[in-house]
C-alpha cells in the first residue's frame, strides 16, 4: 500500500503529466506513429523534446526537437491530404519549451511578449524564432511536416511553427523535395488505406543566424502504406541538403543510409513495415 508522502507524489506526477505537451515521450499522441511505436532512439540529440503539436486544443502531429540546434530532429504524422484552403503563414512558436507548465497550444511569439507571458529572449533561449529566418539566402523555411499533407485548416495552420522547420536549400524545396511532396506520394500512396509518414532532418556542421540554428547535411522522409490494418508498402526518400535532387529508395535503404549518418542502427517503423 502507498504511503501517504508517496500517494501525493505519484498524483502530483499524473497532474503535471497531464497538463504538459512537451515530455519525455509521446505517451500523449502515439496515434502518429504506426502500432504507437516512435523511431529508436539512435535519433535522439543530447538535449531532446518530444513534442506533441497542439494547436486549438487538438493533436495534429508529433516532432522530436532538438533543443541545442533548434531544428526538428523529425516531425510523424498521417498523410491525409485534404481540400482546405492554405492559411496564413502565421509562424508559431512552443511555449512549454520555455516552461512546462505553460500554454498547451502553440502561438505566435509576439502575442506572448505582448501579453507579458515570455520576453523575446526567454524565447530565444529555448527555440528558433521568426527573426532567425529572416534575411537567410538561399535557403528556406522547410517544414518536416507539409501543410499540404494535412487535412484540415488547423492542421495546416499547425504545421506553420518553428519547431517543424528547417533550413532547407531552397532549390531543394522549391524543387525536387517539392516535387516529392506533391506528385511522388499522391502516387505511391494511392491504394493506401492509411499511410504513416516520419520526415526528419540529419545535423550539419554549419549554423545560420549567428550561429543560432544548424543546418541540416540531408533532409529524408520514411512511409509506411497500409491496407486496412496491415502494412503493405512502406519506402523512402532522402536528399542532400545543398542540391536540388532527391533519391527515392526502399525503408530498408534508407534506414541503412541513416545508421552510416547518425553512427548508430537507425529503426523508422514497427518490424510489420516492409524493408524492401
Amino acid at each position: 500500500m502507498l504511503g501517504p508522502l508517496l500517494l501525493l507524489q505519484v498524483l502530483a506526477s499524473c497532474l503535471w503529466l497531464g497538463h504538459s505537451e512537451v515530455v519525455n515521450s509521446f505517451e500523449s499522441c502515439p496515434q502518429f506513429f504506426y502500432a504507437g511505436l516512435p523511431p529508436n532512439d539512435a535519433l535522439n540529440p543530447k538535449n531532446p523534446a518530444w513534442i506533441c503539436q497542439r494547436f486549438r486544443n487538438s493533436y495534429h502531429y508529433a516532432t522530436l526537437y532538438d533543443r541545442d540546434r533548434r531544428i526538428p530532429v523529425y516531425s510523424a504524422y498521417k498523410y491525409q491530404p485534404g481540400d482546405a484552403k492554405k492559411p496564413p503563414e502565421w509562424w508559431m512558436v512552443e511555449p512549454q519549451l520555455i516552461d512546462r507548465n505553460s500554454l498547451p497550444d502553440m502561438e505566435r511569439d509576439w502575442i506572448l511578449v505582448e501579453q507579458h507571458i515570455f520576453t523575446l529572449d526567454q524565447i530565444k533561449d529555448s527555440q528558433a524564432i521568426p527573426a532567425d529566418y529572416k534575411g537567410l539566402k538561399g535557403l528556406d523555411r522547410g517544414h518536416l511536416s507539409p501543410s499540404g499533407h494535412q487535412f484540415s485548416r488547423e492542421s495546416k495552420m499547425a504545421s506553420f511553427t518553428l519547431t517543424n522547420i528547417v533550413p532547407q536549400d531552397s532549390s531543394l524545396n522549391n524543387g525536387k523535395w517539392n516535387t516529392y511532396e506533391s506528385k511522388t506520394m499522391p502516387k505511391m500512396t494511392k491504394d493506401c488505406k492509411t499511410t504513416y509518414v516520419i520526415t526528419g532532418a540529419v545535423p550539419g556542421n554549419t549554423y545560420v543566424s549567428d550561429e543560432r540554428v544548424n543546418r541540416p547535411s540531408h533532409i529524408w522522409s520514411a512511409a509506411c502504406c497500409l491496407d486496412d490494418e496491415e502494412p503493405k508498402n512502406a519506402w523512402g526518400a532522402i536528399a542532400e541538403n545543398d542540391r536540388n535532387e532527391v533519391e527515392v529508395l526502399s525503408l530498408g535503404e534508407l534506414e541503412k543510409r541513416l545508421t552510416e549518418l547518425y553512427g548508430g542502427m537507425v529503426t523508422l517503423f514497427n518490424n510489420a513495415c516492409p524493408r524492401q
